[in-house]
């Protein structure tokens, strides 16, 4: 499972992973925009991914990380919607995984600085499937989950280990985009 935190939106994805192949299961996101308490919209937060673990049974939780910006009352709200995220997913016995921003798009795409829109094409690359009326929250929730699969065992680590993205590419041409 794969959770983007945010504080009136959240985005998720669950993918499930079948030998080599990744399936898409679910994706969306959680949005608290009509909670006016901030202490509502983490209980929002806390009972929708519960409700979500209940539903698919993930076993572990891959979640970005606050990026450090200049606005601290910003990092501090972001910071207790992660907290309460992974307070979800850890009172579920899942395993729980952070990852930067920036190793999540270098991951999907090759570049930390890749845009959201990037990310997003990237990952409808990945899956080969177009995403109906996915959000960017939801895209960066499941480039985490690739992020963290691609990091633990997937089949960018099994046998033949690639210094940068041109040399995987070029051995898997197929994973190029358009």
């Amino acid at each position: 499972m794969g959770v983007d935190p945010g504080t009136n939106i959240l985005g998720y994805a669950i993918i499930e992973i079948e030998g080599k192949e990744i399936k898409l299961v679910d994706y969306g996101v959680i949005s608290m925009k009509k909670q006016e308490s901030a202490y509502m919209k983490l209980r929002t937060i806390f009972i929708k991914l519960q409700e979500l673990i209940h539903r698919y049974n993930p076993k572990q939780l891959a979640i970005e990380a606050p990026f450090f910006g200049k606005n601290v009352q910003s990092m501090l709200k972001l910071g207790r919607a992660q907290g309460v995220a992974i307070a979800a997913a850890i009172t579920q016995d899942l395993e729980v995984t952070e990852y930067s921003p920036k190793k999540i798009k270098k991951a999907v795409t090759g570049r930390g600085t890749a845009s959201k829109e990037q990310v997003a094409a990237m990952v409808q690359s990945i899956l080969k499937i177009k995403l109906k009326n996915a959000t960017l929250d939801a895209t960066d929730a499941l480039a985490t989950a690739l992020c963290h699969y691609y990091q633990n065992g997937s089949i960018l680590n099994q046998g033949k280990r690639y210094n940068d993205w041109s040399s995987f590419l070029n051995d898997n041409p197929d994973r190029k985009l358009g």
